[in-house]
């Protein structure tokens, strides 16, 4: 399999502007812009690719959706705001290659005819914020970013947008109230960013990994992009793989590639030699799945649907026998019950309720009636806010209490105390 993102990134000469334009760096934007706009947006329709940050939706679609007629000024704004917990694979290209994104962003920039990108980056990233900023400047000076692009009629700019580590902004719409200046509230859709978003003004939001994945498939073809992966998920994906296994890190596979060989042959197996006994696949706001329920499983977007979860971020937290899920579920509750901005009641309201529980059970305070009282309170969150963070925390709840439900029973029983030996 030929790497499509990650071929360079260990190669810390990479991220300067010469290493990038002798290993053939913005040769792929030279082309794109001998193209007309429609032929870069076609291109990328063909290619199959989807969405990498999370919600899968046909990245040349999305593209399509931006009025021909508008006489407003277009945006481009690559959301590099990756604060879901178990999700780092952003970082990695930021940081090891970030030429590869700007040229991403500049080819998505002359497809729907922007002039202006933002890379909104979150708070915490200052590392890859300075590696963003120095490779803009140095494409700048090169003539890949500014005036008359490569000796063409297009200008384009590009600005680092730092946040302030509100994970509610990397919701698209959040995130756009938040360069605009204002409290990182997701806005009530439709209109839809492609046709009111940034300054309501057309704009696209694409995912750094997506957009990082276009000079290849410019530069190599859109059917060689599609012939990679499986019927509806094409091309490569790349996966942030923590927990319980020999060896974490970022790994990029084929979509379609058969989870148990990933684990095995890319990450080491289960730490320890021990055994599986849950998986979240697409990070922590997605269901989790039990270790029978891999069994068979591809890692693309339908099979893990399929088998009862999402694909999600690609964030993949695996964990071993040895893993209490009472505890693992609090934390993940904990952290949404902080990171929720307050607009929703049910989302604003529930997150504490549930994380109160969950700390009442672990104290050896609660009782049997609070299994289902959790059901309950993801239940009246899922569908009933404004964006997709309720859900972000209904569902691990749900999946959690309902495949796990003896062992929320068992620390209630025993006052508190895990039954699950220590490591």
């Amino acid at each position: 399999m030929e790497l499509v993102l990650t071929k360079y990134t260990g190669d810390p000469e990479q991220k300067k502007l010469a290493t990038y334009l002798a290993r053939g760096g913005y040769q792929a934007l030279k082309k794109a812009l001998a193209m007309k706009p429609e032929e870069v947006i076609e291109e990328a329709k063909k290619s199959g690719i989807r969405g990498r940050g999370g919600a899968g939706f046909p990245a040349g679609m999305k593209w399509s959706f931006v009025p021909k007629d508008s006489p407003k000024p277009r945006y481009v704004v690559c959301n590099a705001d990756e604060s879901e917990p178990g999700t780092f694979k952003d970082r990695l290209l930021m940081e090891n290659d970030p030429h590869a994104v700007l040229e991403g962003i500049l080819i998505a920039c002359h497809a729907i005819k922007s002039h202006l990108a933002f890379i909104y980056i979150r708070g915490e990233f200052v590392y890859p914020a300075k590696v963003l900023a120095e490779a803009i400047e140095e494409a700048r000076k090169g003539g890949y970013i500014g005036k008359k692009i490569l000796g063409s009629g297009f200008d384009c700019d590009i600005i680092v947008f730092r946040g302030a580590g509100a994970y509610i902004c990397g919701e698209e719409t959040g995130l756009l109230e938040s360069i605009e200046g204002k409290r990182g509230y997701p806005r009530l859709k439709p209109p839809f960013p492609a046709v009111e978003g940034l300054y309501k003004c057309p704009t696209v939001i694409n995912n750094v990994e997506t957009l990082a994945s276009l000079p290849w498939i410019i530069t190599h073809g859109s059917e060689a992009y599609a012939r990679m992966g499986t019927e509806q998920s094409k091309g490569t994906k790349l996966w942030s793989v923590s927990g319980h296994v020999e060896k974490p890190g970022v790994y990029e596979v084929e979509m379609g590639y058969p989870f148990d060989k990933f684990l095995q042959e890319h990450c080491g197996g289960v730490k320890k030699g021990r055994k599986l006994k849950a998986l979240i696949p697409g990070g922590s706001s997605g269901y989790v799945m039990t270790a029978r329920e891999t069994e068979g499983m591809l890692l693309d977007y339908e099979s893990i649907a399929q088998k009862g979860s999402m694909l999600g971020s690609g964030g993949m937290i695996v964990f071993d026998e040895t893993a209490c899920m009472v505890k693992s579920i609090s934390v993940i509750t904990d952290f949404y019950a902080h990171e929720s901005c307050g607009q929703c009641t049910p989302c604003r309201e529930g997150s504490g309720w549930a994380k109160r529980v969950l700390h009442r059970i672990q104290d050896g305070k609660g009782d049997m009636g609070d299994v289902d009282l959790l059901l309950d309170i993801a239940f009246n969150i899922e569908g009933r806010t404004i964006c997709p963070m309720g859900e972000a925390l209904a569902w691990p709840l749900k999946s959690f209490v309902t495949k796990f439900r003896e062992e929320f029973e068992q620390h209630i029983k025993d006052g508190g105390r895990c039954a699950l030996p220590k490591t």
